[in-house]
């Protein structure tokens, strides 16, 4: 009778008291408390210990456990990244993790041992949460008409999987996405996603973003990406960016290097300065006259533009008629300044005016022969201006 009454007293008490536990996700790297607490209860604690059984230990054992006098120890090896955080004065056998691993995911049990009602427990489990490693690779496709991959995004080793879509904006019915995973035996799985398209110059340098979402991010992760796509140089155009100063323009990717020639002439080296796409003439001689070609090209082709430099020989005649109407000016000036100095000057300008009377000549034998109606005067000034004239 007395067993069957002590029985059903601790049943009773047994019933009454319970150990607290819960479910725990960590993100990998972060730090987690393990909690576990006894509750209702007046029976003496006389230990708490804690098992394990996880990825990396898959076998239940016992690793740490705390008395009410020697305290908190580990049991079957040491691990630094466990912290006893209660109290056995508290009933609270609670411990903290830190820098936690994915080999860390696992079920912790917590035990209470008391008198006289033995071993009273309860099991957390422990959920790790991987974030995914993101990242984009592409290899720049030649310009073509066959649909080739763009670019693939990768979101690695992430537990659960990671979603991963694409944002392509206007680009929506000229790309299409392909999406697979890797699972591996450590429970994390790597999605890859790849973005196909034509390539043409239509798609080349728009921007398409790679989106993932996992539930160990805060956030969405976004990666941007410009697709490039690799094509020869284009037309070239030469155009006279200033005086003597021209310069050889086309589209390219990658971007074409410029390479300047001359045709059936030596290249005047002292006369021109090229630099990259440009070529400046130092000075417009006709020794610099022909034809020049600018050269654009990269791995993927080669195209070519012509400029042909004509400078006239006449290009100075303006100083020569210059020069000459210069020479002319000079000697009318002399002819006037001697003119002046002579007297005969005054005289001209009389002449013009009319103020001075015309000059008769006397007759003479000769002039018998005079026609008719014409008379001759003699005036007495008539050698005089004969001779000064």
């Amino acid at each position: 009778m007395f067993m069957l009454v002590s029985a059903m007293i601790l049943s009773t008490v047994t019933e009454a008291l319970q150990v607290i536990g819960g479910n725990k996700t960590v993100i990998q790297g972060g730090t987690v408390v393990l909690p576990c607490k006894l509750i209702d209860t007046r029976e003496t604690l006389s230990q708490i210990s804690w098992q394990r059984m996880t990825r990396g230990k898959p076998r239940n054992e016992n690793f740490f456990t705390i008395l009410p006098k020697d305290g908190p120890k580990f049991v079957n090896g040491g691990d630094e990244r466990f912290k006893f955080i209660g109290s056995i004065d508290d009933s609270n056998g609670s411990l903290q993790l830190s820098n936690v691993t994915l080999m860390d995911e696992g079920t912790y049990t917590c035990i209470f041992t008391l008198f006289p009602s033995g071993n009273h427990k309860t099991e957390i489990p422990l959920n790790v949460l991987v974030p995914p490693v993101s990242s984009l690779e592409a290899i720049p496709p030649v310009l073509g008409d066959k649909e080739v991959s763009l670019v693939t995004c990768t979101a690695a080793g992430s537990r659960p999987p990671a979603e991963v879509r694409w944002q392509t904006g206007d680009l929506a019915d000229k790309l299409r996405a392909t999406t697979n995973s890797i699972e591996y035996n450590n429970g994390t799985t790597t999605t890859i996603s790849s973005l196909f398209g034509i390539p043409s110059r239509e798609i080349d340098n728009q921007l398409v973003q790679c989106v993932v979402n996992n539930a160990a991010l805060e956030r969405e992760q976004t990666l941007p990406f410009t697709i490039e796509i690799y094509f020869p140089p284009t037309e070239v155009n030469i155009s006279e960016r200033a005086s003597g100063s021209f310069e050889c323009v086309t589209e390219a990717n990658p971007d074409a290097k410029f390479t300047w020639n001359r045709f059936n002439n030596p290249w005047p080296q002292s006369a021109v300065r090229v630099e990259g796409a440009t070529l400046q003439f130092l000075s417009m001689t006709s020794d610099l006259n022909g034809l020049y070609q600018c050269e654009a090209s990269n791995p993927y082709g080669t195209k070519h533009g012509h400029l042909y430099l004509h400078v006239s020989s006449g290009g100075c005649a303006a100083c020569w008629t210059l020069f000459s109407l210069l020479l002319i000016l000079n000697v009318a000036a002399a002819a006037l300044w001697y003119l002046y100095k002579s007297g005969n000057l005054q005289r001209i300008r009389e002449l013009i005016s009319g103020d001075m009377e015309p000059v008769q000549r006397s007759p003479s034998a000769s002039d018998s022969g005079v026609r008719p109606g014409v008379h001759r005067i003699p005036t007495t000034s008539d050698s005089a201006d004969s001779h000064g004239l």
